[in-house]
């Protein structure tokens, strides 16, 4: 189903955090309805179900950033694998073109993958952080379809 892969190079992308689950997000995906599973780094890994028979994945990162006074979560979910751990030119710049008319989150490179990511308030509610995940879905689902055709993820 999922590209194992991906799924390692991801879980190094996130580095090293405690392994521990926010139990925070649990609550709030529980409210939401959203199935998961939680993985050796503690976040939260969902497989959403988007147009046309096609699957996403997405993940709620357990650990909170802080910058000043904010706290922030990450919602990442992956768009594209490059066949190197360097992007085309092409590639790079479609990305950010991208990033330009999201209405919520940015590409990252993380090694060779192509992530998603929203960043929201760490003690975002239910709607906030459905709105969040839904954004990042649909983003890296659109763009991994536009890049590849495939459905890796």
């Amino acid at each position: 189903m999922k590209t194992t892969l991906a799924l390692l190079l991801m879980a190094s992308a996130f580095g090293a955090h405690a392994a521990t689950p926010d139990p925070t997000v649990a609550k709030a995906l529980d409210a939401l309805g959203y199935p998961y599973e939680v993985d050796e780094d503690g976040d939260y890994k969902m497989v959403f179900d988007v147009d046309n028979d096609r699957t996403q994945l997405v993940f709620v990162r357990s650990a909170v950033e802080d910058y000043g006074s904010h706290r922030i979560r990450e919602i990442w979910s992956p768009g594209y694998n490059a066949p190197t751990a360097e992007f085309s030119a092409e590639i790079a710049n479609r990305l950010l073109e991208d990033a330009q008319s999201a209405k919520l989150g940015g590409w990252v490179k993380q090694q060779q993958l192509a992530m998603f990511v929203v960043k929201v308030d760490a003690d975002a509610d239910g709607p906030v952080l459905a709105d969040a995940i839904d954004a990042a879905t649909h983003t890296a689902d659109e763009m991994e379809r536009a890049l590849t055709g495939q459905d890796e993820y």
